[in-house]
This record gives structure tokens, sequence and C-alpha cells, in this order.
């Protein structure tokens, strides 16, 4: 738990939201592609930018730490994007991020399942994750974001 403290609040004791958070999804995802929308709807402080996990920004991102850029079943936030101090959350953790930065209701709900070990939301998140083409679909391609979005997608 001290970790997610660390990771929401800043130094200077704000709590606000590092510059540059990006949201890796898989852009063929159904599930994914509609958590995309919900955030641009509800992301009131513009805190979040979106790169699909098919692109050139994901897979920099994702080899900086040492991952394999081809796999697609893992939702990641990414902080201080191209910073000395860049940390990449996944899965659940990258979930809870999420809802807590969008405030209210869904702040709520981040602390909730914070009581949860990562160990235990994790594998909650991969069971969902194994079945989501099979219940969501999957896109041909990544779909275009809005007009009025697309500045907020970086490739």
């Amino acid at each position: 738990m001290a970790s997610e403290f660390s990771v929401l609040q800043q130094p200077d004791g704000s709590g606000s939201a590092p510059e540059q958070t990006i949201l890796l999804y898989d852009g063929v995802c159904g599930l994914c592609n509609r958590l995309v929308r919900f955030v641009l709807q509800r992301d009131r402080r513009d805190c979040f930018r979106f790169a699909s996990l098919q692109g050139e920004v994901a897979r920099a991102i994702l080899r900086r730490h040492g991952l394999r850029p081809g796999q697609l079943d893992t939702l990641y936030v990414v902080l201080h994007a191209g910073q000395e101090a860049e940390l990449l959350l996944a899965r659940s953790e990258a979930a809870r991020y999420i809802f807590r930065r969008l405030g209210g209701f869904w702040a709520g709900l981040s602390r909730t399942l914070g009581v949860l070990p990562v160990a235990i939301s994790d594998w909650g998140y991969n069971r969902v994750a194994n079945q989501r083409y099979r219940v969501f679909g999957k896109y041909d391609a990544c779909p275009l974001p809005e007009a009025k979005d697309r500045h907020k997608f970086l490739d």
C-alpha cells in the first residue's frame, strides 16, 4: 500500500497527476477501447494520454522496462514518461490508478479494490483478459479516436 501512496502523492503533497500519464492498451480489443472511451468521458482534469500496445510509443516504453512489446494482454499506466523516474503500472494496479485519478465514485472504487492483495486482483484481471476478445470482440485495426480527442493519442 505504501507504494500506491508514493505513486499517487507528489513530493509537494498535492496528489496531482504526474506529467505525461500514458495509458497503454490493446488497440484492437473491444474491452480496451471501451475503457479508453470511458476514461476520455470522465477525465475532467485532462490527466491521460493514450497509446496502443501495437504502436511505436508503447514498444519503446515497454523495451525500456525490459518487457516484450508483443504481449497484448496487459493494460499499463506510465507515470513520468520519458523521465528518469518513469514508472510502469500493470494490470490491476494500472486499473486502480486510473480509477483513482478519475476521482469521485471511481476513486472510492479504487480504494475498495486496493484492500485486495495485488496477487488476487491480478488473478481476477487475468481471468477477464483471457476472455476479452471472446466476450467483447476484436477489431481488425485500431479504431480512430473522435476528432476532438485525437491530440490525446500519441500514435
